[in-house]
């Protein structure tokens, strides 16, 4: 029977649901600066995203759609890394500002694997600086101990990289964590890895096929707040709409005996 020691998050639509309102707008926001005439919207933004990354997805648009005028193939590479440096500086100031707010359950359930002496940390596909503005700003009360994002591995997810470097960094098997995911691809990544997993959905992800997840969720919910819907798994919790650590931990060590 496994001993859950640690809980990790994707940072995009689980810790916060940037992808729409969030990502999508700074990208939008930062093609106009840079005289770029053309928006994702939401629709498109959602094929968008079944490309991990978003200096990926600014590729891919390129390659499939263009950007509306010649790019030069040998100015590709560092007009990619502009437009990605400039999109984060603006996504940082939408979280800064409050534009984002977090999404139910999250500060919750981390303050209570914080009481309970658990590892923390943060896998995301998202650049450094994003991440850290999310766990060392707006959840600057969380004792992280790890902030992993996606230019730290060779392959980002579905390939598990980034969760078993996260193993690696607090030396960790598989099974004595979970990780809550809310895309196909994220939960890929985990399962991978070997995790327990557990899907809080949004609504670009919750048509996904997301069946390989061992619970989930609408999200995790708040006694005060928004509860969530269970979808899946969780035989044997008494779910009320908020999903607790001390279910969770009871729940995988129960089916991994």
């Amino acid at each position: 029977m496994a001993e859950i020691k640690a809980i990790i998050f994707d940072q995009d639509g689980v810790i916060i649901d940037t992808e729409r309102d969030g990502h999508r707008v700074a990208f939008n926001k930062t093609f106009k600066e840079f005289g770029f005439d053309f928006e994702w919207d939401a629709d498109y933004y959602y094929e968008l995203l079944q490309v991990a990354g978003g200096k990926e997805r600014m590729r891919h648009h390129l390659h499939t759609k263009g950007f509306g005028k010649e790019i030069n193939p040998a100015e590709e590479d560092e007009l990619i890394k502009k437009l990605h440096k400039r999109k984060t500086e603006i996504f940082i100031e939408l979280i800064k500002t409050g534009s984002l707010p977090l999404r139910p359950g999250i500060k919750r359930i981390m303050k209570e694997a914080m009481a309970r002496g658990f590892k923390i940390g943060i896998c995301t596909t998202a650049n450094e600086k994003a991440a850290h503005a999310v766990a060392y700003g707006i959840l600057k009360e969380i004792k992280f101990d790890f902030v992993l994002a996606g230019d730290m591995v060779k392959k980002k997810k579905p390939d598990p990289d980034i969760y078993l470097l996260g193993l690696k960094t607090v030396n960790l098997k598989a099974d004595e964590c979970i990780v809550f995911e809310d895309s196909k691809n994220g939960l890929a990544a985990a399962k991978a890895a070997g995790m327990n997993v557990v899907v809080t959905t949004n609504s670009y992800t919750e048509k996904e096929d997301l069946s390989k997840g061992d619970i989930i969720v609408t999200c995790l919910g708040d006694p005060e707040g928004e509860r969530g819907e269970l979808i899946k798994g969780g035989q044997g919790i008494d779910y009320n709409g908020v999903l607790g650590l001390d279910q969770l931990t009871a729940y995988f060590a129960g089916i991994s005996s």
